[in-house]
């Protein structure tokens, strides 16, 4: 399924006045839509080609502050441009914005017009060009867990971010009653994504107050990403305009469930999925195998990319769905792999690790690269383990901190090697950078905590 709009067909669709806006867009290190609305005439006459923007956009925090470290950009190096190169197969209308379609850009050197190889983007392309030279295609599906308010964005933040009101108030885990009374956002959530390209599957809701899941059919790496940014945006837009606000921060409340961003995976060779072995064990090929025990050994060194910020890791609770082991299970929601279609054509790998904060571009990209590197090393995949892995004390924890997870991204061979030593140390300064923000930030809990009684 495709809504994709061809760049003839965007000029017939101006010519008709019904498109008068184009977004143009590049994705940054947290995953955000970043760029500029171009009338439609300019773009057609000229920023279809390229346009234009600051190289500081690869080099900020959430807060789009400049901190300093980076070998990329700097306040020394004058914080000039890069290139913006829109990847015309992305054109696409927004039927939830009047009049206006939206397209993504590479980034390339500003005087080389090389790609930028810090580019989330850039990142996950290389690891689908490795695959490809080892004859696979990988497919993903990614899902979207977040809240959805009662009240909008600028009243909560208005209000200090304080007495959150979820737009429920019980569990509605797959409860129809519950998602009816939400589907004056959820059902336009579908329709429209479902408008712009986006092969939406299902929602459904998810077990908390206020919890949706949304979920996207499987494509090729580059596009499940494609279709993860652009549906993250759709739903704050949409539930804005709405009048409700929404988070996909992985744990905004302690007294509640985490949402979660899980990954689907597997490789292709043409049109059969080189995970499925008709006579292996539950229907997996030693290839599959061999990348699931990549999946498993590397996830330490990935553990940034699938937890980047200091909240992330405030999810990873037992009892609660968040994996805390790095061991792979059948259909158990408890472990950090979970194999999913067994001993069917369709078996495939679903990572449980990552949060709903992910840069699906980063988090996929991590995958492919731990996964290929067990095929290249021919890994053996341990058996899988059954039961519930919480309590298990001789299985390996997933990093339980940021800052553990940035040593060990510094320090990852296996990273370095797929991803090359300039994309590891640029991720590694922007792990430092949350960590440092974080550190320096006295919180609401420890004023509360101490004010009196320290």
């Amino acid at each position: 399924m495709s809504a994709n709009l061809s760049f003839d067909e965007l000029k017939r669709l101006a010519g008709k006045g019904e498109i008068d806006t184009v977004l143009v867009c590049l994705i940054d290190m947290q995953g955000r839509l970043m760029g500029k609305r171009f009338h439609v005439q300019n773009f057609i006459e000229s920023a279809h080609e390229e346009t234009h923007c600051c190289n500081y956009l690869l080099a900020t925090d959430l807060e789009m502050g400049t901190p300093d470290g980076y070998a990329a950009t700097s306040w020394a190096a004058g914080y000039g441009d890069y290139v913006m190169k829109p990847d015309l197969s992305t054109l696409r209308r927004l039927p939830w914005l009047e009049g206006t379609a939206l397209v993504l850009c590479d980034l390339m050197d500003h005087h080389t017009h090389e790609p930028v190889p810090h580019s989330p983007r850039q990142i996950l392309k290389a690891q689908v060009a490795r695959a490809k030279a080892m004859g696979f295609t990988p497919y993903m599906a990614t899902e979207l867990e977040f809240f959805l308010f009662e009240k909008s964005f600028d009243d909560i933040r208005r209000g200090g971010f304080r007495d959150l009101a979820p737009i429920s108030g019980y569990n509605e885990d797959y409860h129809i009653l519950q998602t009816t009374k939400e589907e004056h956002v959820m059902r336009p959530i579908r329709n429209l994504l479902v408008g712009a390209g986006v092969p939406v599957e299902n929602t459904k809701g998810e077990a908390e107050t206020g919890q949706e899941e949304l979920n996207i059919r499987y494509a090729d790496a580059l596009l499940a990403a494609d279709h993860h940014i652009i549906a993250k945006q759709a739903v704050k837009e949409i539930a804005n305009a709405h009048g409700h606000a929404v988070t996909f921060m992985p744990k905004w409340d302690h007294r509640k469930v985490g949402s979660a961003a899980h990954i689907h995976q597997s490789l292709f060779k043409g049109k059969n999925n080189a995970f499925y072995d008709a006579k292996g064990e539950r229907a997996m090929s030693a290839l599959m195998g061999n990348y699931v025990a990549g999946l498993i050994r590397y996830a330490p060194d990935t553990m940034v990319f699938l937890a980047p910020y200091v909240n992330s890791y405030k999810r990873f609770v037992a009892g609660t769905f968040a994996p805390t082991k790095t061991a792979w299970s059948v259909d158990n929601r408890t472990a950090g792999y979970r194999l999913v279609g067994e001993d069917t054509k369709g078996v495939r790998i679903e990572c449980r690790i990552p949060g709903s904060d992910i840069n699906p571009y980063l988090a996929c990209a991590a995958q492919l690269a731990a996964g290929l590197t067990g095929i290249e090393e021919g890994l053996k995949l341990p058996p899988p383990v059954t039961g519930d892995l919480y309590g298990m004390k001789d299985i390996a924890e997933v990093p339980n901190t940021l800052r553990a997870a940035t040593e060990t991204l510094r320090n990852s061979k296996m990273l370095r090697k797929a991803m090359g030593d300039w994309v590891v140390d640029h991720y590694t300064r922007a792990a430092e950078v949350e960590q440092e923000e974080f550190d320096r930030v006295v919180t609401d809990w420890e004023v509360a905590r101490g004010f009196e009684r320290a």
